[in-house]
């Protein structure tokens, strides 16, 4: 999320960023749906050819990032994974369905408030035309105004 004392130069500077960087997963998004030939694959294969597909164009990215969830000071014992954590500032909720359900927009912006993040992509790569499935998601309130939040762990290497 922003940061609420920054300076409009710094705020604008930030949400160019920001905006560049949800650019570029759009474009890459739509790259992976292309090469692999549209919808009809599983989310998995998608998810993973997008975190490909973002690194081969030099941006970083996190996939299965798993969270612990705080609520009130209080470490839950329940986790949330994200399917994709990019630049430290956009997270990507990936889907590979026939139809939009809103529920998916509501997990996103819940992932999204939860990392104290300004804004996440819903990605549904099961559309036809991939434009009609990649959906926006604002966190518009107040990153500490929860008493929940999420707290990135790392994945433990693999062996």
């Amino acid at each position: 999320m922003l940061e609420p004392n920054l300076g409009n130069s710094e705020r604008a500077l930030a949400r160019t960023r920001l905006n560049a960087t949800t650019g570029a997963i759009i474009d890459s998004a739509i790259e992976v749906h292309r090469a692999l030939g549209g919808p009809g694959l599983l989310e998995s294969v998608y998810e993973e050819a997008l975190a490909i597909e973002l690194e081969l164009r030099g941006i970083e990215n996190r996939r299965q990032q798993r969270m612990a969830i705080t609520y009130k000071g209080r470490r839950l014992y329940g986790q949330l994974t994200v399917d994709l954590l990019v630049a430290d500032s956009v997270l990507v909720e990936c889907k590979a369905t026939t139809s939009h359900n809103e529920v998916f927009r509501a997990q996103t912006l819940t992932y999204v408030r939860l990392c104290k993040l300004e804004i996440g992509l819903l990605i549904n790569f099961g559309s036809a035309l991939l434009k009609h499935g990649i959906h926006r998601v604002v966190n518009d309130t107040h990153a500490d105004a929860s008493p929940v939040s999420a707290i990135f762990t790392p994945k433990p290497p693999r062996l």
